[in-house]
């Protein structure tokens, strides 16, 4: 998903100090997170690291084969012709929030037709 960085930054400079506090509010309770401020790098680097368990799977370059990688791309994500065409010629998000496993498999898959892929 796109997003203009600089528009929400404007956006979030005209909500008033009651908005801002309900909108933390509510990303705390959607996201389960809370703002804490750590004492120090011995503290940080006690924290424990949370493991990443949603990957999105990028596609970065078709490469040389890309009917193959057209077809992979039609086999993953059920779009059509035109639009998976357009898709390796441009790139981007192929899948969001997947398991790792999963996006590893869909990585291969399109790796062994010859694309490029990242995992974020």
């Amino acid at each position: 998903m796109a997003y203009d960085k600089q528009a929400l930054i404007d956006q979030l400079g005209q909500l008033t100090i009651m908005e801002l506090a309900d909108l933390i509010d509510g990303l705390k309770d959607t996201w389960g997170v809370t703002a804490a401020v750590a004492a120090g790098p011995a503290a940080a680097a006690a924290a424990p690291v949370e493991e990443k368990t949603e990957f999105d799977v990028v596609l970065v370059d078709a490469g040389a084969s890309k009917i193959n990688v057209i077809k992979e791309i039609r086999a993953i994500t059920g779009l059509g012709l035109k639009e998976a065409k357009d898709m390796s010629e441009k790139g981007g998000v192929l899948k969001e929030g997947i398991s790792k496993d999963d996006a590893e498999k869909i990585k291969a898959q399109l790796e062994g037709a010859g694309a490029k892929v990242e995992l974020k």
